[in-house]
């Protein structure tokens, strides 16, 4: 592929969502997650569910923390790369995000600092409140973000006027029935992530005998919550593949690489006779389109929507079978003694994320040559004046500073998944409003005290 601006903006773009998307999708499901863990303590008042949550909670906050900083650049990037997108699709693309800011950060940004300093100042039903609402603004979030790629791949409720491209039904940007579809199939993979991970936790600390008590909840509850979603999963899946063969037959088409039509069509991937249009259809003798019937300059790459598509399928099987056989497991009574299914929990822990991953890879360069489907092609959406050299700077000066985060995050988050679970947690004398950090402190009462003491 030619080194120009148009595609080294591309690289750009994908790189840092990528790098991105990682953060987000584990805090909506761990926000989730956290929520149901402090209900659960509220109803039973059992202290176990506290330790689970405290830990949980310090894990959420870095990983929050990663997400913002991740981000913050994205918006920039469609006035420094991609500035002819936001002048003709402005209109709406800046309403969405900025939604995204007026409800979901706000939720967010409000209820956090409870979550995090509030446990004895407030009641425990409205420390309860806060967790909900901040799971409910990581889901907010995700919401709007959803609402405009969605409106990017089917361009839907739009009129143009001099050029411009304006909204003429929020209501059908928003909930249109591609939405619908999208939405709940980003939310579940989220659940999914967290769910694996925390699963993975469990098996972990079962492995080298620690935090017994703690690491029981987290494989039952992880695997139980795997084992449910993961058909709601594959459902909306099969409505996403019927969307996309519906308003985007060609995308499709390098799905299943198929460049000739056929009628029927097999399965590319084991070549099995009118497979293909049964799994495309539900009718084993329906006429798939190949790559042929699209102009050259039309048709997407086949490579990455191939290979991803079924990597991220691929994932879901085995998110599938880890969870219902262990739950089978769990009834048996031979969940926690199964070493050799224990560490196939634990290896199972990046699924989901690499799910999410493959699963936007293919969604995205599927999509090409379109930024906006059918509307505005790729390269037509570039800034005009941006040099080939101003991308290479700005590329560079990202994958340094992101590696640099990353590997403090992970390694820090790394340390937390090692420790595990401490005793309960106590009220931090100085934290105030004006003294959030003091939170930190935590850290070091917790480990360096005890080392200075001990030493």
């Amino acid at each position: 592929m030619e080194l120009d601006p148009a595609f080294l903006s591309r690289l750009q773009f994908a790189f840092v969502i990528s790098f991105h998307i990682i953060f987000p999708a584990f805090t909506i499901g761990l926000a989730a997650w956290l929520a149901t863990i402090e209900g659960a303590r509220l109803a039973t008042g059992n202290v176990l569910y506290r330790r689970v949550f405290d830990f949980w909670l310090k894990v959420f906050a870095v990983s929050f923390g990663m997400g913002v900083v991740t981000g913050i650049v994205m918006a920039f990037q469609f006035g420094t790369n991609w500035s002819v997108l936001a002048q003709k699709t402005g209109p709406i693309q800046g309403p969405l995000l900025g939604y995204e800011a007026f409800t979901a950060f706000m939720l967010e940004a409000t209820f956090f600092g409870v979550m995090l300093l509030g446990r004895e100042r407030v009641s425990p039903w409205f420390y309860f409140l806060a967790c909900c609402m901040v799971s409910l603004g990581t889901m907010f979030s995700s919401f709007w973000i959803l609402a405009n790629n969605s409106w990017m791949q089917v361009p839907l409720g739009h009129t143009i006027v001099d050029g411009k491209i304006i909204p003429a039904d929020w209501w059908a940007i928003t909930t249109g029935a591609i939405m619908r579809v999208r939405w709940p199939h980003m939310l579940l993979a989220a659940f999914l992530t967290t769910g694996m991970c925390v699963s993975a936790t469990g098996a972990w600390y079962v492995l080298r005998g620690v935090h017994r008590a703690e690491a029981r909840v987290m494989l039952h509850w992880g695997l139980g919550l795997v084992a449910v979603l993961i058909p709601l999963q594959l459902f909306f899946g099969h409505l996403t593949g019927l969307y996309v063969l519906k308003h985007q037959p060609a995308k499709f088409a390098a799905i299943e690489a198929r460049w000739k039509t056929q009628e029927p069509a097999s399965e590319v991937l084991i070549a099995i006779p009118k497979l293909g249009s049964f799994i495309a259809s539900g009718n084993w003798t329906a006429r798939e389109i190949g790559l042929e019937t699209f102009p050259p300059e039309d048709r997407p790459p086949v490579l990455v929507p191939f290979f991803g598509f079924r990597i991220m399928v691929g994932m879901g099987l085995i998110m599938l079978a880890v969870s219902w056989f262990g739950n089978f497991l769990r009834l048996r009574g031979q969940l926690e003694t199964t070493r050799w299914f224990l560490w196939g929990t634990f290896l199972a822990f990046p699924t989901g994320f690499i799910a999410i991953l493959t699963g936007w890879f293919t969604a995205e360069v599927g999509r090409q040559p379109w930024v906006v489907y059918g509307l505005l092609r790729t390269r037509d959406a570039v800034t005009p004046s941006l040099a080939i050299g101003d991308v290479l700077v700005s590329l560079a000066g990202y994958v340094l500073v992101y590696a640099v985060i990353a590997s403090f995050g992970v390694y820090y988050i790394y340390k937390l998944l090692r420790e595990g679970p401490t005793a309960e947690a106590k009220a931090i004398p100085r934290a105030t409003g004006s003294r959030p950090m003091a939170f930190a402190g935590t850290a070091d009462s917790a480990t360096g005290g005890r080392l200075r003491t001990e030493g």
